[in-house]
Protein backbone atom coordinates (compact mmCIF):
# COMPACT_ATOMS: atom_id res chain seq x y z
CA UNK A 1 0.00 0.00 0.00
CA UNK A 2 0.89 3.64 -0.75
CA UNK A 3 0.75 5.39 2.31
CA UNK A 4 1.31 9.88 2.44
CA UNK A 5 3.44 10.62 5.30
CA UNK A 6 3.30 13.74 6.81
CA UNK A 7 6.32 15.69 7.82
CA UNK A 8 5.82 15.29 11.61
CA UNK A 9 6.16 11.24 10.82
CA UNK A 10 9.47 12.20 9.57
CA UNK A 11 10.72 14.09 12.31
CA UNK A 12 8.95 11.55 14.69
CA UNK A 13 11.19 8.58 13.61
CA UNK A 14 14.09 10.93 13.41
CA UNK A 15 14.19 12.60 16.71
CA UNK A 16 12.99 9.05 18.34
CA UNK A 17 9.86 10.51 20.01
CA UNK A 18 7.34 8.08 21.58
CA UNK A 19 5.54 7.67 18.22
CA UNK A 20 8.60 5.86 16.80
CA UNK A 21 8.22 2.17 17.65
CA UNK A 22 4.09 2.45 16.12
CA UNK A 23 4.97 4.18 13.06
CA UNK A 24 7.82 2.14 11.90
CA UNK A 25 4.82 -0.69 12.43
CA UNK A 26 2.13 1.03 10.34
CA UNK A 27 4.82 1.68 7.88
CA UNK A 28 6.70 -1.65 7.51
CA UNK A 29 6.57 -3.33 3.91
CA UNK A 30 4.22 0.28 2.60
CA UNK A 31 5.53 2.16 0.08
CA UNK A 32 5.75 5.96 1.34
CA UNK A 33 5.15 9.26 -0.81
CA UNK A 34 5.42 12.52 0.18
CA UNK A 35 5.21 16.10 -1.90
CA UNK A 36 8.61 17.47 -3.39
CA UNK A 37 8.63 19.91 -0.79
CA UNK A 38 9.36 17.62 1.94
CA UNK A 39 13.47 17.97 2.74
CA UNK A 40 12.19 21.92 2.76
CA UNK A 41 9.87 21.42 4.99
CA UNK A 42 11.89 19.03 7.21
CA UNK A 43 14.32 21.75 7.33
CA UNK A 44 12.34 24.55 8.25
CA UNK A 45 11.23 22.52 11.12
CA UNK A 46 13.98 21.08 12.56
CA UNK A 47 15.70 25.33 11.94
CA UNK A 48 12.90 26.21 13.98
CA UNK A 49 13.76 23.38 16.77
CA UNK A 50 17.54 24.72 16.76
CA UNK A 51 16.12 28.67 16.96
CA UNK A 52 14.07 27.47 19.69
CA UNK A 53 17.00 25.70 21.79
CA UNK A 54 14.87 22.33 21.63
CA UNK A 55 18.03 21.00 19.45
CA UNK A 56 21.58 22.05 18.97
CA UNK A 57 22.97 22.65 15.20
CA UNK A 58 24.87 19.51 15.47
CA UNK A 59 21.78 17.30 16.52
CA UNK A 60 19.50 19.16 13.99
CA UNK A 61 21.94 18.14 11.29
CA UNK A 62 22.40 14.58 12.33
CA UNK A 63 17.89 14.10 12.51
CA UNK A 64 18.41 15.74 8.90
CA UNK A 65 20.80 12.51 7.65
CA UNK A 66 18.52 10.20 9.73
CA UNK A 67 15.47 11.74 7.63
CA UNK A 68 16.85 10.92 4.62
CA UNK A 69 17.73 6.93 5.63
CA UNK A 70 13.93 6.88 5.54
CA UNK A 71 12.66 5.62 1.76
CA UNK A 72 10.31 7.97 0.43
CA UNK A 73 8.84 8.76 -3.29
CA UNK A 74 9.08 12.72 -3.38
CA UNK A 75 5.97 13.59 -5.96
CA UNK A 76 4.36 16.58 -7.84
CA UNK A 77 1.73 18.39 -6.68
CA UNK A 78 -1.34 20.64 -8.29
CA UNK A 79 -0.37 23.95 -5.97
CA UNK A 80 -3.20 25.43 -7.14
CA UNK A 81 -5.56 22.84 -6.15
CA UNK A 82 -3.44 22.62 -2.76
CA UNK A 83 -3.89 26.59 -2.51
CA UNK A 84 -7.56 25.53 -2.67
CA UNK A 85 -7.87 23.43 -0.37
CA UNK A 86 -5.85 25.52 1.96
CA UNK A 87 -8.05 28.74 1.33
CA UNK A 88 -11.20 26.43 2.26
CA UNK A 89 -9.59 25.09 5.33
CA UNK A 90 -7.69 28.10 6.38
CA UNK A 91 -4.58 26.27 6.60
CA UNK A 92 -1.08 26.93 5.76
CA UNK A 93 0.02 25.50 1.77
CA UNK A 94 2.13 23.38 3.21
CA UNK A 95 -0.33 20.92 5.45
CA UNK A 96 -2.66 21.80 1.61
CA UNK A 97 0.53 19.62 -0.29
CA UNK A 98 0.29 16.67 1.53
CA UNK A 99 -3.63 16.79 1.43
CA UNK A 100 -3.63 17.19 -2.15
CA UNK A 101 -0.41 14.30 -2.57
CA UNK A 102 -3.11 12.23 -0.62
CA UNK A 103 -6.51 13.13 -2.55
CA UNK A 104 -4.04 12.45 -6.36
CA UNK A 105 -2.94 9.50 -5.07
CA UNK A 106 -6.06 7.99 -3.47
CA UNK A 107 -3.90 7.28 -0.79
CA UNK A 108 -4.18 7.34 2.91
CA UNK A 109 -2.76 9.65 4.94
CA UNK A 110 -0.41 9.35 7.79
CA UNK A 111 0.27 12.01 9.94
CA UNK A 112 0.54 13.00 14.06
CA UNK A 113 -1.63 16.41 13.21
CA UNK A 114 -5.08 16.84 14.92
CA UNK A 115 -6.23 19.43 12.90
CA UNK A 116 -5.05 17.96 9.10
CA UNK A 117 -6.65 14.43 10.91
CA UNK A 118 -10.31 16.65 10.94
CA UNK A 119 -9.46 18.30 7.57
CA UNK A 120 -8.78 14.73 5.78
CA UNK A 121 -11.80 13.41 6.79
CA UNK A 122 -13.73 16.07 5.39
CA UNK A 123 -12.04 15.88 2.00
CA UNK A 124 -12.92 11.76 2.53
CA UNK A 125 -9.24 11.15 2.72
CA UNK A 126 -8.47 7.98 4.73
CA UNK A 127 -6.01 8.16 7.55
CA UNK A 128 -3.75 5.96 9.61
CA UNK A 129 -3.52 6.19 13.15
CA UNK A 130 -0.91 5.99 16.12
CA UNK A 131 -2.73 4.07 18.76
CA UNK A 132 -2.61 5.93 21.82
Amino acid sequence: MKIVADTNIFLATALNEPEKEAIITITLGHELLAPEILPFEIGNALSAMIKRGRLSRKEGLAAYDETLKIPVELRGIDIRKALAISGQHKIYAYDAYFLECARITNSPLFTLDAAMKKIAAKLGIALLEVEP
